[in-house]
């Protein structure tokens, strides 16, 4: 932008030269070099911090579908990058297994309770009666917790979706058999609830953004168009601010001016749904400073909205 109202200088000192309004003089033509350092100075500078930008992406939720209970996948329901709502079914465990233990629960379960039952009648006899009905009514409490287990087990052999989204990475077939290893998942859920939108600000450029402030965006996904909305909130920490819990003493690192991230709120939440997880683009964030020069930052990122048409 600096180098294109040079050029427009340019251009002015060219004409008024030609129609002898300014002499010819190296004067006149150092003027540019003079407006270039100036824009530079008063403008380029002060934008950074007034009107901060830098790259936006939209970010989504990914879940790791792992069952709760082993067994052989007997039958795939969910399809690829097709939408499913909360609780929609996305494939069956052979449930042959924790059916056949919750059945034998049953069977104990009921004999049990009919022992409990048996030394009831007997009543409240010999010392020794009495320890038999504890033992029975112990007995079946841990049955009947088994059973809730087993019934659990069961349930869980038909695998949903813990959101509204879709599935994709879907290469789980029938026959094969799966395990409750957090290391093995089966498949990738993608949320459509929950999408954030966004932006990393470099460390020298934040000082002034704070919640609530406007935000314009350009997508390479929607060449051509602004999109508005406001900063939720900013990320107090980065990766570079994090130490893990060790037993160790933290070993010096080469450390970098790493951008902290903005979280902004879409001013038409709709548009959410519009925009495909992992979209990238550029956002402006309009601080209260040097507000004179923010239709500088307009005018740039209109531009760069244009050239995403062509440039990829």
């Amino acid at each position: 932008m600096i180098i294109f109202l040079t050029i427009i200088w340019l251009g002015l000192i060219a004409l008024l030269v030609g129609i002898k309004v300014l002499p010819n003089k190296p004067a006149s033509w150092l003027s540019t070099v003079v407006v270039f350092i100036a824009l530079n100075i008063f403008l380029l500078i002060p934008l950074q911090w007034s009107a901060p930008t830098g790259d936006a992406a939209v970010i989504v939720n990914t879940v790791p579908i792992v069952p709760n209970v082993a067994g052989q996948v007997t039958e795939v329901v969910a399809e690829r990058n097709v939408p499913v709502k909360a609780g929609d079914e996305l494939f069956r465990i052979d449930p042959v297994p924790y059916q056949a233990r919750l059945d034998a629960l049953d069977a104990q379960l009921e004999l049990a309770r009919l022992r409990v039952e048996q030394f009831k009648e007997l009543g409240q006899g010999p010392a020794g009666r009495r320890f038999d009905l504890e033992e029975a009514q112990t007995a079946m409490r841990q049955l009947e917790a088994q059973h809730t287990a087993a019934a659990y087990d069961l349930e869980q052999t038909t695998v949903v979706a813990p959101a509204d989204g879709f599935v994709t990475t879907l290469a789980l077939r029938p026959g094969q058999r799966v395990t409750t290893a957090p290391i093995a998942p089966v498949m990738t859920f993608i949320e459509t609830e929950g999408i954030v939108v966004a932006a990393q600000i470099a460390q020298n450029a934040i000082r002034f953004v704070e919640p609530g402030q406007p935000v314009e965006l350009a997508f390479k996904t929607r060449p051509g168009q602004i999109f508005t909305g406001t900063v939720d909130s900013v990320v107090e920490v980065n990766a570079q601010g994090q130490v893990m819990t060790s037993g160790t003493v933290i070993a010096t690192r080469n450390l970098q001016s790493v951008p902290y991230f903005v979280r902004i709120q879409m001013d038409d939440p709709n548009i959410l749904k519009a925009l495909r997880g992992g979209a990238a683009g550029t956002a402006v964030i309009f601080t209260p400073k040097l507000q004179v020069a923010h239709i500088i930052r307009r005018v740039m990122l209109r531009m760069e909205s244009y050239l995403n048409f062509v440039v990829p």
